[in-house]
């Protein structure tokens, strides 16, 4: 019975590791990648970039990516609020 609990417990811990946002990006937020590139946030792009358009943050993977957020921004925040809304 305690194996079965450690695994259980374990099997939780790892988890929640993986549904963990990535640094600088809140939990609550609906997207698992870039918008724009469909990058994942982090790792070889570096720190994620947060920008707001009409009050709804959209973060990018990369400070590359702000040259096509902003020649079509409504497009990436409806993204972002048809993500939330499915959730």
């Amino acid at each position: 019975m305690k194996i079965i609990l450690a695994l259980l417990f374990t099997l939780g811990l790892a988890h929640a590791a993986d549904t963990k946002a990535p640094e600088g990006i809140p939990a609550s937020y609906p997207l698992k990648t870039c918008a724009v590139s469909g990058e994942a946030f982090g790792g070889e792009m570096g720190k994620p970039v947060k920008v707001t358009h009409e009050g709804t943050d959209v973060y990018l993977c990369c400070k590359s990516c702000l040259k096509d957020f902003k020649a079509d921004p409504a497009k990436y925040v409806k993204m972002v609020k048809d993500a939330a809304a499915k959730k």
